[in-house]
């Protein structure tokens, strides 16, 4: 005998929601992981891998059980089962993060597979086991089928869209997948109540979830402020009382002093100085900067280069907000910040109006691919006057793939290109940051050396024939083909 189906507003409910649920959770698996894998396409690839297996897996498990059983008697478990492995996500990933950090693709695998895979498989039978549960006749089974997968579909763009736009623009994480987690609960409580069932559903539901919110209490999270992008701390620093130190997700991302704008703590950073020092003319700058982070440059140039403007590209408003209230951030007329992506944003700037252009924007350990091209490069090129210089900061290890499709990118748009690093970087057989220099005019390599030399550091260019043994055949980048994370060494 077939089994009663459920009311149709309910069936379709439940279709429409828990869909919508899955995506919900693949959208907030990259954020909340970021804190200990980063946010790389390895990471994003992971998490779309792991969700469709889970998917796949659930709607397979929910179809066969439905013809073992009728829906109804288990609908209510899985609900609250679902329920139980949302809300236990954030202890999940507090446990087992920090076990995976600096482990690369296998540790996001494993990472993303023990906290998403099981909630991602429970919700997924919720689909199949109603789609069988209204089949009452086999003369209206197109309709039914057709119509239950339009509204799964339709439910998983709902979530996809009120996430990614509206929920982690306006909230952290983790009340998100909280009250993800108890509208599951909801949602189990009344699809039991209509389905009339006696098992002892109401004590397995409040056994499951107060276990499930037990654990999730003891999750703290590790950002002092969780943006629409990043993860972010700030780290005041022990041994100076005015400095603070910003982590962006797994990376220590910029330093600065709060009372002392020239204090330069990161070695890159200093070679920027030297570099800066050089450039004509000698008075003040005006100066582009893709990225923003902790904002240390547009203040170092205005207090050793007095007069100087910034107009500074920065991605996440939330980080801006988060240096305005902690890092010592004042905009003005003569610092001035764009909000949105880059690539956007820099269309909005004038054409030759800029000494120098300053870029030092990351996502994770790597420069944005699409902020690496030489399309990119000659639209930041076109904002810079005459001999102006472009000035940016790269990580990489050998052997140095991605550093050297990126020197040959500047070597496309630009006359004159200088890498700047420690011997054993340039030779590839240490890694770090590498400071590139770009100009159409001559760069004054003597000079940057000679500063870099006062300050007791050990970095050495590499520039003209030296460039064409560094960059070894490595193509450019391109808006075509720039495989930036797959080019990177960690």
């Amino acid at each position: 005998m077939a089994a009663t189906p459920l009311k149709g507003w309910l069936a379709r409910a439940l279709v429409f929601y828990t869909s919508a649920a899955v995506l919900t959770l693949e959208i907030l698996a990259g954020r909340m992981m970021a804190p200990f894998v980063g946010i790389t396409l390895e990471t994003f690839t992971a998490i779309i891998g792991i969700v469709l297996a889970g998917i796949s897996l659930g709607t397979w498990i929910g179809g066969k059980l439905a013809d073992q059983q009728n829906p109804r008697t288990y609908l209510p478990m899985v609900l609250a089962g679902a329920s139980a492995l949302t809300l236990a996500i954030p202890v999940v990933i507090a446990v087992v993060g920090p076990g995976v950090q600096g482990s690369g693709p296998g540790g996001v695998l494993v990472l993303t597979s023990i906290a998403f895979f099981a909630p991602a498989t429970v919700l997924s039978m919720v689909p199949p086991s109603i789609v069988k549960l209204q089949l009452d006749n086999l003369d209206s089974t197109g309709t039914v089928v057709g119509r239950l997968s339009a509204l799964g579909t339709a439910g998983a763009i709902f979530g996809t869209f009120v996430t990614g736009f509206v929920l982690v623009a306006a909230l952290p994480s983790k009340p998100i997948v909280y009250a993800v987690g108890a509208s599951l609960l909801v949602a189990a409580a009344v699809t039991w109540r209509s389905t009339g069932s006696r098992e002892a559903f109401p004590m397995l539901m409040v056994i499951a979830v107060g276990v499930a919110g037990l654990l999730s209490a003891f999750a703290s999270s590790p950002c002092d402020s969780e943006t629409a992008y990043v993860c972010a701390r700030v780290i005041p620093d022990d041994d100076r009382e005015s400095g603070r130190l910003l982590l962006l997700d797994t990376v220590r991302h910029s330093y600065v002093d709060l009372d002392d704008p020239t204090h330069l703590e990161f070695t890159y950073a200093q070679t920027f100085g030297d570099v800066i020092s050089t450039l004509e003319p000698d008075g003040s700058l005006d100066v582009l900067h893709v990225g923003g982070g902790g904002f240390t440059f547009p203040k170092y140039i205005e207090a050793v280069r007095p007069g100087s403007s910034s107009v500074v590209l920065e991605l996440d408003p939330g980080l801006v907000r988060l240096a305005e209230r902690e890092l010592g951030l004042v905009t003005s007329p003569d610092l001035q910040v764009l909000t949105g992506d880059a690539r956007m944003t820099l269309l909005g700037t004038p054409e030759s109006s800029f000494d120098l252009v300053v870029g030092d924007a990351f996502g994770g350990l790597v420069v944005p691919w699409h902020l690496t091209t030489v399309e990119f490069t000659e639209q930041l090129a076109a904002r810079l006057r005459p001999g102006g210089t472009y000035l940016l900061n790269a990580i990489d290890h050998p052997p140095n793939r991605f550093l050297r499709a990126e020197t040959a990118t500047l070597m496309e748009v630009f006359e004159h290109v200088v890498v700047l690093a420690p011997q054993r970087r340039i030779d590839r057989s240490a890694g770090g940051n590498f400071v590139l220099v770009a100009s159409d005019s001559p760069i004054d390599v003597d000079a940057i050396l000679a500063n870099n030399q006062l300050r007791g550091d050990d970095e050495t260019a590499c520039f003209a024939e030296c460039l064409v043994t560094f960059v070894d055949g490595q193509q450019p980048l391109t808006d075509e083909f720039a495989p930036v994370d797959q080019l990177f060494t960690p």
